[in-house]
């Protein structure tokens, strides 16, 4: 049945599929959170040679053949693993399930890069001989692949398409997933965001030419955000999906739900190419508390977007002081001191990391800070080991990226 705009506006999160590095389902991963435990570790990629980033360990072939591997993409194969996570996590029948009414909306950082420099480094051997470049290439370089991906091993015949919004993609993809729904022009809406980031050699060459690359002799330890002694960002890859229904529907099959979608924003600093504005990030901040009917105070848990670099921690802790001052029962936490930074994931995965919140009562700690940046002493920082015993109800998510994209989302038990 297709719905009007004006019925079931409540959106639900009814299903979680995710890899990260340090993780391979949101079980894993939220052991790994709350026993300290970094996913960060050597790499070495041609050109750039030996540094560091956060890698996936997941089973390629628990959906996918090895000659779908070899034919799509690494963006797509974590899409793809994600989404029947996700799927098989929200207990839908989905046999029965109308695949022209479901929609899938993947948020992405970048994508294409990888395939091309893959196919440039291929034909160097030849001479630069065009004649040998893949068949392939167009397929996998078009912007939705990893949502189209999905949908061709799902089979799913409704709206697919990806986002690009930087590294604020993550929350973007969720928050057009409820968009569609509360629209009526999907049922189901598989809904994040998916990353392929270190397999291009430019992304870690662009960021060391920023001198935002980080570096430590302990890969577990590389990733710094509000310490004193930060560097830079660690670049990784990974993916986190989510299944949304409208709360009618969720109710009516009787599913389990992590969380409402209350609330959520996204503006644009206008401002400058790749320095955070605080003000425009608190401004994003707000509109996403007034569209949920909430107060600062109501906010039990903020999921900082930190990067760990100088500027974008110090200008975010500047946004949240003006909107939640120093309050010391909104408790801070950051997920990228675990597992780096997964670009067009991030936000997805961040958020997803703090959903068990609401039935464990603990917060994840932000890691790696032996030294607090002044500028980042906030009342609720959570730092190095768990919180518990809290009382987490509503989990405000920040994911910000280049080009001055913020993006908020706010979850709350149901």
């Amino acid at each position: 049945m297709i719905r009007t705009a004006q019925q079931d506006q409540r959106i639900v999160i009814t299903g979680v599929g995710l890899t990260a590095p340090n993780g391979d389902s949101l079980p894993e991963f939220r052991s790994a959170l709350l026993a300290g435990r970094s996913g960060v570790e050597h790499y070495s990629i041609r050109y750039v040679g030996d540094t560091l980033a956060g890698i996936c360990h997941f089973d390629e072939l628990k959906y996918q053949k090895r000659k779908e591997l070899r034919r799509g993409t690494r963006a797509g194969s974590i899409a793809i693993y994600c989404a029947n996570e996700a799927v098989t996590d929200s207990g839908i029948a989905w046999n029965e399930v109308d695949p022209s009414r479901v929609g899938v909306y993947v948020g992405v950082t970048e994508h294409g890069n990888v395939e091309t420099e893959n196919e440039i480094n291929e034909i160097k051997a030849f001479n630069y001989d065009t004649k040998v470049w893949s068949h392939h290439h167009n397929p996998r370089t078009v912007a939705n692949n990893p949502a189209g991906e999905i949908t061709l091993n799902l089979g799913i015949t409704g709206p697919h398409y990806t986002l690009g919004a930087a590294c604020a993609a993550g929350n973007a993809g969720l928050i057009q997933g409820a968009q569609m729904l509360r629209l009526g022009e999907c049922d189901f809406a598989i809904a994040g965001g998916v990353s392929e980031s270190i397999r291009t050699f430019g992304i870690f060459a662009g960021f060391a030419s920023q001198g935002a690359l980080a570096e430590h002799e302990d890969p577990a330890r590389a990733s710094r955000p509000f310490d004193l002694d930060r560097n830079g960002i660690v670049v990784s890859e990974g993916g986190c999906l989510y299944t949304l229904e409208r709360y009618s529907d969720a109710s009516r099959r009787g599913a389990k739900i992590y969380g409402e979608l209350v609330g959520y924003a996204m503006n644009s600093d206008a401002s400058d190419f790749v320095l955070p504005n605080p003000h425009r990030q608190a401004d994003c901040i707000d509109l996403a508390l007034r569209r949920a009917g909430l107060n600062p105070s109501d906010i039990d848990l903020v999921s900082t977007h930190a990067t760990a670099t100088p500027s974008g921690d110090v200008q975010e802790c500047a946004a949240l002081r003006r909107v939640f001052g120093e309050s010391p029962q909104t408790l801070i936490n950051n997920t990228k001191s675990f597992i780096g930074h997964a670009m067009g994931a991030a936000g997805a995965l961040e958020l997803a990391g703090n959903l068990p919140s609401f039935d464990d009562r603990v917060c994840h700690p932000t890691i790696n800070v032996e030294k607090l940046d002044p500028d980042c002493n906030l009342a609720g920082l959570v730092l190095a080991e768990p919180r518990e015993n809290c009382r987490i109800r509503t989990v405000l998510n920040n994911s910000f990226g280049m080009l001055g994209i913020n993006s908020v989302v706010i979850v709350q038990q149901v």
